[in-house]
C-alpha cells in the first residue's frame, strides 16, 4: 500500500496540527465564543525616528513566506474560549495583580493573565527597542525619542500608557555588558545610561484596567549572556545604601544593590541615583491621582528583573505606596528571566510586606539559576540554618510560571544560550501555553518573526532571517549636500 504523501513530507504528526493548521483545521466548539483582546494586537514592527518633534516611520523589511502568513491567519482563528473567559479586567484587576498570589490561574493559564503578562513583556520590550546601543552616536547610552512620543515611535499606543519620567544610572561601575557609551567627544554624557521609565496610564485605559496604574519598566543588557558573571558576589545587608529595613538579616546581591543607589553628583542624569528617581516619581503620581483607585506595577527582563524586584521592595518598606488616607497601593512585579536577588530573609521580608512577584521563565535559561547555582532555595532545611549564617546563600521570590522552549514547533535546536534567555521568544512561549500539559497553540495575532528580532531561534523554513531588526543605514541620513551624517535629534538634557 502506497504511503500518502502527506506522511512523506510529515514525518512528525506529532505536531502536524500546531505546524499547518490549515491543512489540518480544529472543530470549532459548540456554543463557544471568541475571545480577542484589542489591545494586544501586535503593531508592525518598525523603528520610527523622530527628530524635533516630528515623526517618521519606516518599516523594517523582512520576507515571510505566503504559506507562513496563512498559517498564522488560521492558527488565530482556532483558540476559542467559553463564556466563562469573558470576565472583564476592571472586575478582576486585583486577582491578575496577585491578591491571592494567583491561585488557581496558573494550570491552566487564565487567559486574562496571559494577556496581562505579554502586555508587561512588551513594555519591558520597549526599553531594549528604545536604546541607542550605536557606538558611533553620539546619543548612544540614551533613549532614541522623547517620553512624549516614546510610545508612538515604538508602535504601542495601543497599550495606553504615557512616559512621566525617564530613569538614569550611573556607569560607574564597571559594567560593560549593561553600559553603553558613544566614542564621540561631544556625546550627551560620558557616565550616564538610559535604564527605564515610569509611565502611567491614560483616562481610556486606566476605564479598561479598572484602575489608574503605574508602570515601571527597567531595562536588561544589551550584549553578551556572561553579564550574569559580574553579579555573583556576596550578600550584603539591604540597610547598608540607607534602604529602611527592620531586619539586618535581610540581604541582596552586592551588585545589584550598587546600580540601584549609586549615583554621580557631577553627571546631570545621576546627580539623584536610580533609587531616588523612582521614589520622587511614583510619590508625586500617587499625590497626583490621590482620589483614584490606584496599583504599581513594576516590570523588568534579565538584569531589569533584579532592579524590578529591588525596587518594589523599597517602594513597600519606604512607605512610599502608603496613600494619605491610609490605603495602601498595591504592588506588584511581572518579572521575566530574571536572576536571584536575595536571601531568604529578603524573600520572606517581600511577603510580610505584600509585594506579589510572578516570575516567568524558560527552563533552560541559565540566568534564572543565578546567583545561588550551589546554595540556594532547594537547599535541604538541616543545611538551611547553616547557609543563613553565610553570605552565599540565595532565594528566588514569588511565584514561578515555568515554560519550555522545545514545546514549540517554531523553535529550531541551537546550542546559543542567548536565545533561551531571548525576552521575544519568551513572550512566543507565553503566548501559546495554556497550562501543563496542554496543546501549544496560538492565543493571539502576535507575530512570530519578533522571535529572530534579535536572534536565530526560529526554524529556517519559516523564512525570517536572523537578527532582522536593524537601523536604517546604522542611523545615517542624507543631507543636503549628499553627504551621509548623523542626524541631530532632542537632547536628553531637554527632559529633565
Amino acid at each position: 500500500m502506497a504511503t500518502p504523501l502527506h506522511k512523506m513530507i510529515l514525518p512528525y504528526n506529532r505536531y502536524r496540527q500546531e505546524a499547518f493548521p490549515f491543512k489540518y483545521p480544529t472543530r470549532t466548539p459548540i456554543r463557544a465564543i471568541k475571545l480577542s483582546f484589542p489591545w494586544l494586537k501586535r503593531r508592525e514592527d518598525r523603528e520610527l525616528t523622530c527628530i524635533k518633534g516630528r515623526v517618521s516611520s519606516k518599516n523594517d523589511s523582512y520576507m515571510v513566506s505566503e504559506l507562513e502568513r496563512e498559517k498564522e491567519k488560521e492558527d488565530n482563528e482556532e483558540i476559542i474560549t467559553g463564556k466563562e473567559g469573558r470576565s472583564k479586567l476592571a472586575d478582576t484587576w486585583l486577582e491578575i495583580h496577585g491578591t491571592d498570589n494567583w491561585e488557581g490561574m496558573l494550570d491552566p493559564l487564565d487567559p486574562l493573565l496571559r494577556s496581562e503578562l505579554i502586555r508587561y513583556g512588551e513594555m519591558a520590550q520597549a526599553c531594549y527597542d528604545g536604546f541607542d546601543s550605536e557606538t558611533f552616536s553620539k546619543y548612544c547610552g540614551s533613549c532614541k525619542f522623547t517620553p512624549a512620543k516614546f510610545f508612538e515611535c515604538l508602535g504601542l499606543m495601543q497599550h495606553g500608557y504615557e512616559v512621566t519620567s525617564y530613569l538614569y544610572a550611573s556607569g560607574n561601575i564597571n559594567l560593560p555588558d549593561l553600559f553603553q557609551r558613544s566614542v564621540c567627544p561631544e556625546a550627551w554624557s560620558q557616565t550616564a545610561n538610559w535604564i527605564g521609565y515610569v509611565a502611567v496610564s491614560n483616562d481610556k485605559m486606566s476605564a479598561h484596567l479598572g484602575r489608574r496604574d503605574i508602570t515601571i519598566a527597567w531595562r536588561g543588557t544589551m550584549t553578551r549572556l556572561e553579564w550574569i558573571e559580574d553579579f555573583m558576589y556576596f550578600l550584603r545587608p539591604i540597610s547598608l545604601k540607607k534602604i529602611p529595613c527592620p531586619d539586618p538579616r535581610v540581604r541582596v546581591e552586592s551588585g545589584f544593590l550598587d546600580l540601584y543607589t549609586n549615583k554621580n553628583k557631577s553627571c546631570r542624569f545621576c546627580k539623584n541615583s536610580a533609587r531616588e528617581q523612582i521614589l520622587a516619581e511614583v510619590k508625586r503620581l500617587i499625590q497626583q491621582y490621590k482620589d483614584e483607585n490606584l496599583s504599581i506595577t513594576i516590570t523588568g527582563h534579565s538584569l531589569g528583573s533584579a532592579l524590578a524586584i529591588l525596587s518594589a521592595y523599597d517602594i513597600a518598606e519606604t512607605g512610599i505606596d502608603v496613600m494619605d488616607s491610609g490605603k495602601i497601593v498595591p504592588t506588584c512585579v511581572f518579572s521575566f528571566s530574571g536572576p536571584r536577588v536575595g536571601n531568604i530573609r529578603f524573600k520572606e521580608r517581600l511577603e510580610e510586606l505584600g509585594v506579589k512577584i510572578l516570575r516567568v521563565v524558560n527552563i533552560h535559561d541559565k540566568v534564572p539559576h543565578a546567583p545561588g547555582i550551589f546554595l540556594n532555595e532547594h537547599i535541604p532545611p538541616a543545611l538551611r540554618k547553616l547557609g543563613e549564617m553565610s553570605l552565599w546563600l540565595y532565594s528566588h521570590v514569588g511565584v514561578e510560571v515555568a515554560l519550555d522552549h522545545k514545546d514549540s514547533p517554531f523553535l529550531k535546536e541551537t546550542s546559543d544560550l542567548g536565545c533561551f534567555h531571548n525576552l521575544e521568544a519568551l513572550l512566543h512561549l507565553l503566548d501559546r501555553y495554556h497550562g501543563k500539559g496542554q496543546r501549544f497553540a496560538p492565543t493571539s495575532r502576535r507575530d512570530i518573526a519578533l522571535v529572530n528580532k534579535e536572534t536565530d531561534f526560529l526554524k529556517n523554513h519559516f523564512l525570517i532571517p536572523p537578527i532582522w531588526r536593524q537601523s536604517e543605514n546604522k542611523g545615517l541620513v542624507r543631507n543636503q549636500e549628499g553627504h551621509w551624517v548623523q542626524p541631530e535629534r532632542p537632547n536628553p538634557r531637554d527632559d529633565l
